[in-house]
């Protein structure tokens, strides 16, 4: 069967894809097999199923055939088919009253995109390579603008930003996949929408353990899975994550980040699983098989099932070694240097984890050690097809190729001077699969008559029709894969049993516990009971938090109060007030009473993304200590590698040698220290327990010394981290990154290469290198 498009599938879509199961009835297909949504044997059974907005129907097969799902208002048949005396259900997406390949469940993703694909309208596949804004109101349920691009773009790759209620998710989703059905046309096949998110699932620092049914699981960041150096953890965690996706309905992860931490200053550390490539490996793998594959009721692991989600790795070829640490997403960031020439190390990750679905690019323009073009051109990956041929020529990828958001909006690293057409064009002809972050098709369109007229004039050796026929084919194959094609509509009420439920949300604690790093015991820590601490007091400092675009600091106590008064009988914290100048002033209480202090201090904060460049002082450094740091240091490059070129011909000078950094949480550093004058003002010993929420490496010669105790925690909960203070649990997690000693020593490292720094050695002698932590013992071995 074909269906003629608007614009002429012959021409379009005709020679890129051989048709190998294209009318293939259910008798010519395998026999139904079992899945883990089984109905007894006999016919199927329908059953009528409403969100309160949105009415579907379920469909559950007998012998363990597939479970179908469809709108009650979207025109979708049944088509039935007898095998060894059952009757079977599979869904009529096309409305022509035949079983065609691409509807029978039986068959392989693969071949029910190949058998698909070639009957998508021109606008169908140039939607297919578009990847959505970002949405972040699932609450408002589908808008006007939404539906505006899914009709008229054809868009259907959907990114979720926004909160993870349960309920409103779920009633989005449903609305969505109801309304895609009614564009179903002669001309154009039913294609579902294919949900997604960014990780969503990381504790929240200054909030307690989550409570059942409070949306999704809270674990510890990557940087905290990786901190427990367990990659078993990280496979249970992908596996109770993919679940609580799925009911949301989000069918692809944008993750895991499986960039190597090579450089500590880079803003993005905090995502990644460090920066040992052994460590990241494991994890990253452990991670791909958990999300993709599906675990039965019974514990059987299927290779795609209802719980699988399309696990998408980025950023290839790695990221994190942007000059002096500066990130990609800004201008000031967007040259990627190897001055230890280590790509190699930074590609294992990525080609060990070759089945993942897709792969997301990184923006940046890469340069060698002499500062010239490492990949032929001076262009960002989403424009470099020799970055591209390494993963699809070299290494024989087929999977989706996603870029970055932006790159042909505010991040065209190398095409800043092209059209919008031109950069889309530039985009699909280095091998890329889906634009992220855009929402109109025109410029996919315009990219393949540019394509079709260079392959005209004997510029390319294959024409457009078969270049987007490739793309078409993999998107396809990623989506029938999850199996949203025949079950796209989610029981709210069964949704809000999966996520965040019991087993989910204490796996979720467990794991933040087990991620926790003590650094320093001096004493200040001993193995306790909560029962101890109910008649305590405990002293937290406040600081000034928050600010900046635009917005001021405001002063807060630097734990959780809400958490701390959990554990201790009485709270208590500095004094503030607010001079004629408007600037805060804090006084310590009397300490008479205290038996603790606890001081919260998170990473230097150089300002996010945008670290290492302001508009008053041009490229500044990024430091990792809380004072100010002068970059005057002999390691300091006083020319970059990196720079655009100018209008005068000479190449732009990136360094920051002689300026100074600036530390927008300088305050946390002024609460430790004010809180060490007042024990000492006091005359007793009262310990003094840093507790870092680290984002990034620190330095900890600034307050290290005059600590107690130093317990770490990466992305997890003030919880979590007030347990280990107090000795709530024996702690096992240990650093999945250095800690350096100076910012001299950072400015020694090289961007590309891990585990290169002099690493910072405390006053007990313990160095703070990669793998390093204490238990009551001692260090871990």
């Amino acid at each position: 069967m074909m269906v003629l498009p608007k614009r002429g599938i012959a021409a379009f879509l005709g020679l890129g894809l051989a048709i190998t199961v294209a009318g293939c009835s259910a008798d010519e297909a395998e026999d139904p097999q079992p899945s883990e949504t089984a109905a007894p044997a006999g016919d199927y059974t329908e059953r009528e199923v409403s969100d309160g907005d949105t009415e579907f129907v379920v469909v559950d097969n007998p012998n363990g055939g597939a479970q179908l799902s469809y709108s009650v208002d979207g025109g979708i048949s049944i088509i039935e088919e007898e095998v060894d005396g059952s009757t079977y259900a599979f869904k009529d997406l096309n409305g022509n009253g035949e079983l065609d390949a691409f509807e029978d469940w039986r068959l392989e993703p693969a071949d029910r995109a190949t058998d698909l694909g070639p009957q998508l309208s021109s606008e169908q596949v140039a939607g297919l390579m578009l990847f959505s804004d970002h949405e972040r109101s699932a609450g408002e349920g589908l808008t006007d603008t939404q539906r505006e691009y899914l009709a008229d773009s054809k868009l259907r790759n959907i990114l979720s930003a926004g909160s993870s209620s349960v309920e409103d998710h779920a009633k989005w989703s449903n609305e969505m996949q109801a309304y895609v059905e009614t564009l179903v046309s002669d001309a154009e096949p039913y294609v579902p929408v294919n949900f997604s998110s960014d990780p969503r699932n990381d504790a929240q620092s200054d909030a307690g353990f989550m409570d059942e049914g409070d949306g999704v699981s809270q674990w510890p960041s990557n940087l905290g899975l990786a901190a427990t150096f367990d990659p078993e953890l990280v496979l249970t965690y992908a596996q109770m994550i993919s679940s609580e996706y799925r009911a949301l309905g989000i069918t692809t992860a944008l993750s895991p980040q499986i960039d190597l931490a090579t450089d500590p200053r880079w803003s993005r550390v905090a995502g990644t699983f460090g920066e040992d490539v052994n460590l990241t490996t494991q994890m990253a793998t452990s991670y791909v098989q958990g999300f993709q594959n599906s675990v039965s009721d019974s514990g059987d692991v299927a290779a795609w099932g209802k719980d699988s989600v399309n696990a998408m790795v980025k950023h290839f070829p790695g990221d994190g070694m942007g000059e002096s640490g500066r990130e990609s997403h800004n201008d000031s960031g967007k040259y990627a240097v190897y001055p230890g020439d280590n790509l190699d190390e930074h590609l294992k990750p990525f080609l060990a984890n070759l089945d993942a679905a897709a792969m997301m690019s990184s923006y940046s323009i890469a340069l060698d050690e002499n500062g010239e073009a490492k990949f032929g051109e001076l262009v960002g990956t989403a424009y470099n097809k020799t970055v591209v041929d390494m993963l699809r020529v070299e290494n024989d990828y087929d999977g989706v190729l996603v870029t970055d958001w932006g790159v042909t909006d505010d991040r065209p690293w190398g095409m800043e001077d092209a059209s919008k057409d031109e950069q889309h064009y530039g985009v699909i002809r280095s091998g890329h699969d889906i634009i992220g972050g855009v929402n109109d098709v025109q410029p996919i369109l315009a990219a393949y008559d540019m394509w079709q007229a260079d392959f005209e004039a004997g510029e390319l050796e294959v024409d457009a029709a078969t270049r987007f026929a490739q793309t078409a084919s993999r998107v396809l194959t990623m989506i029938f894969q999850v199996g949203v094609y025949d079950n796209p509509y989610l029981d709210v009420e069964q949704s809000a049993t999966i996520a965040g439920s019991a087993d989910k949300v204490e796996a979720g604690i467990e794991a933040q516990r087990a991620s926790a790093v003590l650094l320093k015991n001096d004493g200040g820590i001993e193995e306790s009971a909560a029962s101890d601490w109910a008649d305590k007091t405990a002293y937290i400092p406040s600081t000034l938090q928050g600010g900046g675009q635009g917005a001021e600091p405001e002063a807060k106590i630097s734990l959780s109060e809400e958490v701390a008064t959990e554990y201790f009988g009485s709270v208590i914290t500095d004094e503030v007030s607010t001079g004629a100048d408007g600037a805060n002033s804090f006084t310590a209480p009397d300490l008479s009473e205290v038996d603790v202090v606890l001081v919260g201090m998170s990473s230097p904060n150089n300002g996010g993304n945008g670290a290492g460049w302001n508009e008053e002082d041009g490229f500044v450094p990024i430091s990792l200590q809380y004072r100010p740091y002068v970059a005057d240091g002999p390691d300091v490059r006083e020319v970059s590698l990196s720079g655009d070129t100018l209008e005068d011909g000479t190449k732009e000078n990136r360094s920051y040698f002689g300026k100074t950094s600036n530390i927008s949480n300088e305050g946390d550093l002024d609460a430790f220290e004010r809180a060490v004058e007042a024990v000492e003002a006091s005359g007793r010993d009262i310990p003094v327990i840093a507790v870092l929420k680290v984002s990034n490496a620190t330095i900890p010669a600034e307050f290290e010394p005059a600590a107690a105790a130093v317990v770490a925690g990466f992305g997890i909960s003030d919880e979590a981290l007030l347990e280990l203070a107090l000795g709530l649990h024996e702690p096992q997690g240990r650093l999945p990154i250095d800690f350096p000693a100076s910012m001299e020593a950072v400015e020694a490292q090289l961007e590309d290469v891990a585990r290169d720094v002099d690493v910072y050695t405390d006053a007990s002698g313990n160095s703070y290198s990669f793998g390093f932590g204490l238990n009551w013992s001692g260090p871990i071995e």
